[in-house]
């Protein structure tokens, strides 16, 4: 054999190998993105809030049957002090459900304050992280419920408003 034969033959080798290199370096360094400085996947509007399964409304539920419909969590009044970044009030998707949630708390004005992603049937928050602070003040807040199929496309259902009285002290 020549000298002519084994120089392509290292080429080719050490170009594979820089090829491999370069391949485990790239998928190493999204491996270490993905864990360490990715975006939580619960996050809305760069606001996140921990959903959890067990989600309980606190009140007694019965199971959905032929006409009753989909049961949607009522509010009253709920308070906070001006400047918290969080609310405490409990939003979710009752277990007796058998369809999903989007959940967007707003004010009247149509200021977005939170919105979920999909809360499956007995997955709920029960303190909402806020965009924005709020100042002193009474104001008309709604939890926007878009009701979706479960499916992997989500088919929008029906929607339904829960208003209440959000007093900021």
């Amino acid at each position: 054999m020549s000298n002519t034969t084994k120089k392509p033959k290292k080429k080719i080798l050490t170009v594979v190998i820089v090829i491999v290199t370069i391949a485990a370096l790239a998928i190493g360094g999204v491996v270490v993105y993905n864990c360490f400085f990715a975006e939580d996947t619960t996050q809305s509007k760069g606001v996140v809030g921990k959903v959890s399964d067990g989600w309980d409304t606190g009140i007694e539920e019965e199971p959905t049957s032929e006409g009753r419909g989909i049961q949607i969590p009522g509010y009253g009044t709920a308070v906070m002090n001006a400047g918290d970044t969080s609310l405490v009030l409990s939003i979710g998707n009752p277990k007796t459900n058998s369809c999903g949630f989007y959940a967007t708390l707003k004010l009247e004005d149509g200021t977005e304050l939170y919105k979920s992603e999909l809360l499956e049937p007995g997955y709920g928050l029960t303190e909402i992280p806020l965009t924005q602070t709020l100042k002193a003040g009474e104001y008309t807040a709604i939890v926007y419920y878009q009701c979706v199929t479960l499916d992997e496309e989500h088919t929008p259902l029906n929607s339904a408003e829960s208003e209440f009285t959000l007093i900021v002290k």
